[in-house]
């Protein structure tokens, strides 16, 4: 291999929004995500509604569906 043409491969922690932790490698360092495998739903079989961004407050809005009700 050529040398100094490939990026740096280092240590990096992966933090999901779930809690879950997975210390691997990457080229960019430490990030985090919001669904890994520990909580998506096609790898737990669970159904769950992800809100990214304001999405589906958004979407009731528009087609005028009520907000569940808070306990």
């Amino acid at each position: 291999m050529k040398d100094n043409i490939h990026p740096k491969y280092v240590p990096a922690l992966i933090t999901c929004a779930c809690g879950a932790v997975y210390d691997t490698r990457s080229t960019h360092g430490d990030f985090s995500v919001d669904v890994c495998a520990a909580c998506h739903p096609f790898y737990t079989g669970r159904m769950k509604l992800v809100d990214t961004q304001g999405r589906i407050e958004r979407f009731r809005r528009k087609y005028g569906t009520k907000s569940e009700p808070t306990a």
